[in-house]
């Protein structure tokens, strides 16, 4: 195997640090890769969680007309849901703005599709906020309200695993109730977790039936294990 050192294509500040899109050749082939706050968060070179993610919930859904994904990254999972016909409306909610500019601009293949698909809209915003007992107008810029047939949340690894020390509140008690409650009858909510999450499963089955889904992927020659969780209201 072949490969360049990455050069970063475009950075920014945030409140909550440094975002980069950076890209690398390897085996011939142009890889991206998204780092936040200084730490690697994906790259494009593997995107089997993401599909997993769109895939194996859209298949225990009947009627998935309109779907919200919170947590835009390189696009990949939301990318999977339009795949799926029966999709007609897809909000991505993410809370870099730079990040969806960079979406708009088509700085990757994959954004680009996103930025510009008939049935797709990224908003700036924060879904947690997106997602509350009584969200605000300007939780996010020009987003209908719910109630969405299927939330799907990547925004963070899940909550042991944090890349923004904010985020844990997506994963509280309280939280999760009021995102259970933009979700359609029939619908489901799933979270995505970059290992098992226990007290998570915990917090979910209080609140209505939950299904853990692990699934393994092979990452340079290491065997990982991550954790789907679908809760039905």
């Amino acid at each position: 195997m072949t490969h360049e050192d990455p050069r970063t294509v475009v950075r920014a500040e945030t409140p909550r640090g440094e975002i980069a899109l950076r890209e690398r050749t390897v085996d011939g082939a142009t890889v991206h890769e998204l780092v936040v706050a200084g730490v690697f968060a994906m790259d494009s070179r593997d995107t089997s969680t993401e599909t997993a993610l769109a895939e194996r919930t859209l298949a225990l859904l009947s009627s998935p007309e309109r779907v919200l994904v919170g947590g835009l990254g390189l696009g990949f999972t939301a990318l999977s849901v339009l795949k799926d016909s029966r999709v007609r409306r897809l909000d991505v909610v993410e809370l870099e703005e730079d990040l969806v500019m960079w979406a708009r601009l088509g700085l990757t293949p994959t954004l680009g599709v996103l930025g510009r698909h008939p049935r797709a809209r990224v908003h700036v915003g924060d879904v947690a906020d997106v997602l509350a007992v009584d969200p605000s107008p300007g939780a996010a810029e020009y987003l209908p309200p719910g109630p969405w047939d299927l939330v799907l949340l990547d925004v963070d690894n899940g909550p042991s695993f944090l890349l923004h020390p904010g985020n844990a509140r997506i994963y509280a008690a309280d939280a999760l109730a009021s995102a259970l409650g933009q979700v359609s009858p029939g619908g489901a909510l799933a979270i995505w977790a970059a290992q098992r999450e226990p007290e998570l499963l915990a917090r979910l089955t209080d609140l209505a039936p939950t299904q853990e889904i692990p699934f393994a992927v092979e990452r340079e020659g290491r065997q990982l294990e991550y954790a789907i969780y679908l809760a039905r209201p």
